[in-house]
């Protein structure tokens, strides 16, 4: 898969139903703390973005696609603090393939999918996720079934353990494509 960019704009609003001062941003940005002091709402006005709670690409992750977010639960904030932001996109022939194991390093129960899950535990009969290998498309993992809770960002390459997509456990609820591009 080749990264490319283009056309990408988002505006943060340091107030709800996007009020306040604003930011207007078109490419990635490690520190953002110069720009606004809180982030309460946000228009994804081109491209799909990784948003960060903390500076240079750390913390909290938030995937965001097109579309209005008037205030930050909207976008499952856990508060209004938002420090880093990244774009992504890629060619794609509309494949989308994820294996997901119950141990870490690619062993014990696997499970491939090539469409989103609601519920892992229903679908897959395991409480846990140690280990993943994204083959193709990007992907949101979700802390808790039917995507809620805290969201990891999923590029196409391979996880050996759950810190290597970010998490602090294995708890890994449900997972969705982002398809927005």
């Amino acid at each position: 898969m080749q990264m490319f960019k283009m056309g990408f704009k988002i505006i943060f609003y340091e107030e709800r139903n996007f009020q306040g001062r604003s930011y207007e941003c078109n490419t990635d940005c490690p520190d953002m703390h110069p720009h606004f002091n809180r982030c309460n709402s946000i228009r994804v006005q081109s491209g799909c973005w990784v948003l960060y709670e903390r500076p240079n690409y750390s913390g909290f992750q938030y995937v965001l696609t097109r579309g209005e977010y008037p205030e930050y639960q909207h976008w499952m904030g856990y508060n209004d603090t938002i420090r880093s932001c990244r774009t992504f996109s890629y060619k794609t022939d509309g494949s989308y393939r994820i294996r997901i194991y119950d141990r870490p390093d690619f062993q014990g129960q696997m499970i491939e999918f090539s469409d989103d899950c609601k519920s892992i535990r229903e679908s897959f009969q395991c409480h846990s996720v140690h280990s993943c290998n994204v083959m193709e498309g990007y992907w949101t993992f979700y802390e808790h079934p039917s995507y809620r809770g805290r969201q990891y960002f999923m590029p196409p390459g391979e996880y050996r353990k759950f810190s290597d997509w970010g998490a602090v456990c294995a708890n890994i609820g449900s997972f969705r494509r982002i398809t927005d591009f």
